[in-house]
């Protein structure tokens, strides 16, 4: 039997591989999963690029970064499997929360912290922030909150790498003001007291593309029949997943040591969709916090890659080209996953890529099989994002370089 060995850091959207596995997936499939756990993302990349694993759980953006040589020398990688959509939280200490005064709206609460950032920086002390790696969505979606919401993130506060696992602990050593990660992470900061959560990414990029099936492409090329085998495995993981009948045993599984090792009740929140913001606050409902599976969620949007890409831009971690945005485009293999679906219930896509940020009610599209409803995907200050206009959304002349 065929094996994939599978890295991955201790979060909740790490669920569909372990359910593949845990549940005999991708033993129906005639292939066979290990799941490597790893504390930080710079390793789960290095056991990849290296052989030392064939799959990855892995951040989006880090995998266009790793393909195109954009901090070390290029590693072609393939995605052709989306693992969920969102699933991170904002976070700060309670005494900044304080300062916050009270659960407003994502814009509104962007303009108080922007304002409480410029003080902090005039009295010669930056707020600090984490997020999980530099090029990771957490870092693009809070830095896309504070420039909307008045806040120079380059100059008004401090972003800091710290991974997921540490996070509560930096919290509450006062070695950050506030953190953009993960659950089930911002839920242990929350129960320990040491965290209050002001916002979910969901509320910034209502479908923000999250972490990813990630292959080399070497091991894409010499294994096609076993990726689409652990293809559909992880889309029948996903039928799972979403069952609330199966919700506490999944929850419980991804509780134990050699997985994510937090309380179940924490991890079942997060795939309830329910968030305590504060420690001793019962849960709410947030909707769409983790989308991992309905609404074509584990489809490689190439547009959801290049609205990537355009934040690298914008913020010097990758220089403006159109050939940039096409090699960021062709990480994300839409291809793949319609040949490995083909012929199964899964819906699939018509086309590739589609502007992004613009739907504001569930609505129908075009797909080769099943019926497409793709739902509410707006940015949070309504810019919608269009794949063929990427120069002119970052400002750029057409045709400039």
């Amino acid at each position: 039997m065929s094996l994939f060995k599978i890295g991955f850091l201790p979060l909740v959207d790490a669920v569909l591989p372990v359910v593949a596995h845990e549940f005999g997936l991708a033993k129906a499939e005639g292939i066979s999963i290990e799941m490597v756990r790893d504390a930080s993302w710079a390793t789960v990349r290095d056991r990849l690029i290296y052989g030392q694993t064939d799959a990855a759980h892995l951040l989006a953006p880090l995998a266009i970064a790793t393909s195109m040589g954009l901090d070390r020398p290029a590693v072609p990688l393939a995605a052709p499997f989306m693992l969920g959509l969102n699933g991170n939280a904002v976070t700060v200490t309670p005494h900044l929360a304080a300062k916050l005064a009270g659960n407003a709206e994502i814009a509104a609460t962007g303009r108080r912290l922007a304002t409480l950032a410029r003080a902090q920086a005039e009295n010669g002390r930056k707020l600090r922030f984490a997020v999980v790696h530099r090029y990771s969505s957490h870092n693009y979606m809070l830095r896309y909150w504070l420039a909307a919401s008045g806040c120079d993130p380059d100059r008004d506060v401090e972003i800091v790498v710290v991974p997921p696992p540490f996070v509560a602990e930096a919290l509450g050593s006062g070695e950050i003001d506030g953190s953009c990660v993960g659950e089930p992470w911002s839920s242990v900061a929350v129960e320990r007291g040491v965290g209050v959560i002001i916002a979910a990414t969901t509320h910034i990029w209502r479908r923000g593309v999250e972490k990813l099936l990630a292959l080399r492409t070497s091991t894409l090329d010499e294994r096609r029949d076993d990726v689409a085998a652990l293809i559909r495995a992880l889309h029948t993981a996903g039928k799972v997943v979403i069952d609330p009948a199966q919700r506490t045993a999944v929850a419980t599984l991804l509780a134990r040591p050699d997985y994510i090792g937090q309380p179940p009740e924490i991890i079942e929140r997060a795939l309830s969709n329910r968030l305590a913001r504060e420690q001793g606050a019962p849960p709410s409902e947030v909707d769409d916090f983790l989308v991992l599976h309905r609404e074509a969620a584990n489809f490689p949007w190439r547009s959801q890659a290049m609205w990537l890409y355009s934040q690298m831009v914008r913020w010097g971690h990758a220089p403006f080209s159109q050939d940039g945005f096409d090699a960021a485009a062709a990480v994300f293999r839409p291809d793949i996953y319609r040949a490995a679906l083909a012929g199964t219930d899964a819906i699939l896509p018509g086309a590739s890529a589609k502007v992004e940020g613009a739907i504001a009610e569930p609505t129908g599209a075009g797909s080769v099989s099943g019926r497409l409803i793709l739902g509410p995907d707006r940015f949070f200050d309504g810019r919608p994002f269009d794949p063929d206009r990427a120069a002119a959304y970052l400002g750029f002349h057409e045709g400039s370089a």
